[in-house]
């Protein structure tokens, strides 16, 4: 079992995120070459759960958007957390959606 996310993409579209329910999770955005712009976590303070988040999303419409991919984890921030530093660890520094926003240091996550 792997620990990044490796559920296939799908393209952002209301067809898409309609289906989901109000769960708690992660999410990750692409671009149009599959590239991970941003990691996100739907926590209990989200309305709608993760379908809310990515409508919201959706609506805002960020640069490079086109696909996500989510996995619905009570452990949310721990999960999100991972997932930056694996990010960090493949690719050597967070995704560009995630760099402003970052306020805690990360930990160091050693993959071989």
């Amino acid at each position: 079992m792997s620990i990044r996310m490796e559920k296939p993409w799908q393209e952002l579209n209301t067809e898409n995120i309609n289906p989901l329910q109000g769960q708690l999770g992660v999410y990750q955005i692409a671009n149009a070459e599959k590239e991970i712009i941003s990691i996100n976590y739907t926590g209990g303070r989200s309305l709608f759960g993760l379908r809310g988040d990515l409508l919201d999303l959706l609506e805002k419409n960020p640069a490079g958007a086109v696909y996500f991919r989510y996995e619905v984890n009570m452990q949310y921030m721990t999960r999100h957390e991972e997932l930056l530093m694996i990010h960090v660890a493949d690719f050597g520094s967070l995704p560009p959606g995630n760099q402003k926003t970052r306020k805690r240091k990360l930990g160091t996550l050693s993959i071989d």
